[in-house]
């Protein structure tokens, strides 16, 4: 029987040392090797391992409606590439389904996926009516760490989407410590991940868009500046963030950008030297609007405004300046 989680953590385990690996090195030999978690985040690996292969052995194989599963609650990813997604339905269109989701039963009729939730997204695409299924006996315990471990060594997952995996399961476990360990890090890697819980709200808005902004070291930088500078800092992150957003100004700077605003007291928007505000038709950014040192531009997308729009806003420009042709 085949598993999609298990396969993959074994990939990325087969080649990985082991802690026995790791006892009786001289002090020299942990330092010539260089600073490194993986002995933990390989234990972790392998206990998950195992006990995948545990709940797998019970399990049972068939086919479901699709309407009848939900996603896994502890999901970390906001976002689903629609254009590998699509590629993927092609290939189960042309080749079925190579690997069956795994789901754990709830309610009387009901499943909740516990790994696949892409390839049942696909057979949604293709308006499939059943998928094929492993359903197996699970604690919230198990699947909550099952989730992390699958969704913590994917590659492409941010840091911030990490944050919300782990928010999302933390109280499935009696301690941090825990928690911790079921991640294979330690408490002081675990807190920068929970930082970005104590962000402000309109910095998180922008991180559920875009949940790349910003990583858990930067997170942890920020949140404990604006706790230690209160309402300025803030007020000195509101004006800042845009920038970040727009990439003007580098996520390992911002900290340093809050304090010397609120040290200094000077206008928060021209620290890093630009002041953006972006132009929205709808939910479509059309432009920005640039302050600086150099001057301010009004920056439109092309196609965003209609021709009509461009005469109006020549019009209301030439009312305060004389406008000429090159």
């Amino acid at each position: 029987m085949s598993n999609n989680i298990r396969e993959q953590l074994m990939a990325k385990t087969a080649n990985l040392p082991t802690p026995a690996d790791f006892k009786g090195e001289t002090k020299k030999e942990k330092t010539s090797r260089g600073p490194q978690t993986m002995p933990g985040l390989t234990s972790a690996l392998s206990v998950a391992q195992m006990r995948i292969q545990e709940l797998e052995s019970k399990g049972v194989e068939t086919h479901l409606p699709v309407n009848a599963i939900v996603p896994n609650p502890w999901q970390p990813r906001r976002q689903f590439n629609e254009a590998k997604l699509s590629e993927l339905a092609r290939s189960i269109a042309e080749a079925g389904l190579l690997q069956a989701v795994t789901v754990r039963r709830i309610g009387e009729e009901g499943y909740q996926l516990v790994a696949g939730e892409r390839r049942w997204r696909a057979h949604k695409l293709l308006n499939k009516e059943t998928i094929r299924a492993v359903v197996i006996e699970c604690t919230d315990e198990d699947m909550a760490a099952l989730a992390l471990m699958e969704n913590v060594t994917r590659d492409g997952l941010s840091d911030y989407e990490i944050a919300i995996a782990v928010r999302r399961t933390e109280s499935e476990f009696s301690t941090r410590t825990r928690l911790a360990e079921v991640m294979g890090v330690t408490r002081n890697e675990l807190y920068k991940f929970l930082a970005f819980d104590e962000l402000p709200d309109f910095v998180k808005l922008d991180l559920d868009l875009n949940p790349s902004l910003l990583g858990a070291n930067s997170a942890q930088e920020i949140a404990n500046c604006v706790k230690k500078t209160g309402d300025d800092g803030v007020k000195a992150l509101r004006e800042l963030w845009p920038m970040v957003v727009s990439g003007d100004l580098l996520m390992s700077k911002v900290a340093a950008a809050i304090s010397a605003q609120v040290t200094k007291g000077a206008p928060a928007a021209n620290a890093g030297g630009r002041s953006i505000l972006k132009i929205f038709a709808g939910k479509v950014q059309a432009g920005s609007i640039t302050k600086d040192v150099k001057g301010f531009t009004l920056k439109f997308k092309a196609g965003v405004i209609t021709e009509e729009q461009e005469s109006e806003l020549r019009d209301y420009i030439g009312k305060m300046f004389s406008i000429q042709p090159e």
